[in-house]
């Protein structure tokens, strides 16, 4: 079992998300935190858009259409908050396919372009979601949007799996920060997942916020960083492997204690 200071990072099977009653309350208690959120997103976002977007929109654009056909966005109904439907804007990262609504990418996909493939793993793909954070469907902190088919998969393999949908869902959020990224492959990985964003939920505040966007930030810099740098040799690499695992597995035993 997870631990974290503030309370337990386990499953609970219950029925929060069907009470009526708990919703309400939810809502009610966190009425100052939800509105100096959706203040803090509209900056941010408007920022975001103005300074950065203005710039790298163009420069992504034409890597896209000289990596393949098709068209710039790729707009893909999502889950949103309390279950609502809404447009997830990304750049597009695959050549055009039949199956990208209903496949997740998968390691080593054949569907991903090589722009794609950068954009996947430095997360740039997700920026053209500002705009969706300016429109109100998403916010800047939050557990991930999915795609309904796989919404309705997880939702059959973990009793209220939708409580997640409490809060808005996120360009970056804590399950992110934690390293799980990407398709979720097993039981394992969408628990995990699912015991992250659960966490979040309870526990989400403006300054828990700061620190997600802060961590992202890093990330996001150290992975562009790394591409830049001379590369280094099979031995380095190695080592690097080995010490990035031990430490992973250093962090997930400290969890068990925080």
């Amino acid at each position: 079992m997870l631990t974290s200071g503030t309370k337990t990072l386990s499953y609970r099977p219950n029925s929060e998300l069907k009470n009526g009653e708990y919703l309400r309350n939810y809502i009610q208690n966190r009425k100052h935190y939800l509105n100096s959120k959706r203040y803090f997103d509209v900056v941010f976002s408007l920022l975001a858009i103005i300074f950065v977007l203005s710039w790298l929109v163009p420069i992504v654009a034409i890597l896209i259409k000289l990596s393949s056909r098709g068209p710039v966005f790729f707009v893909q109904k999502r889950v949103g908050f309390l279950g609502r439907s809404f447009n997830c804007l990304k750049f597009r990262t695959m050549v055009v396919n039949q199956e990208a609504n209903s496949k997740q990418a998968e390691e080593n996909d054949p569907r991903i372009t090589r722009i794609g493939r950068f954009l996947r793993l430095s997360n740039l793909d997700e920026f053209p979601q500002f705009f969706n954070v300016l429109s109100g469907d998403m916010s800047i902190v939050g557990p991930r949007p999915h795609m309904y088919k796989d919404c309705s998969e997880f939702s059959a393999v973990i009793e209220n799996y939708r409580f997640r949908n409490l809060s808005k869902p996120g360009i970056t959020g804590l399950a992110q920060v934690k390293g799980y990224r990407g398709p979720a492959k097993d039981f394992e990985s969408i628990f995990r997942r699912y015991q992250w964003d659960a966490f979040y939920v309870r526990n989400s505040n403006f300054w828990f916020d700061l620190r997600i966007i802060r961590t992202t930030a890093a990330q996001t810099i150290s992975f562009i960083f790394q591409l830049l740098t001379p590369s280094k040799d099979s031995h380095q690499q190695e080592q690097e492997k080995f010490y990035r695992k031990f430490l992973m597995q250093a962090r997930e035993r400290m969890n068990i204690f925080l």
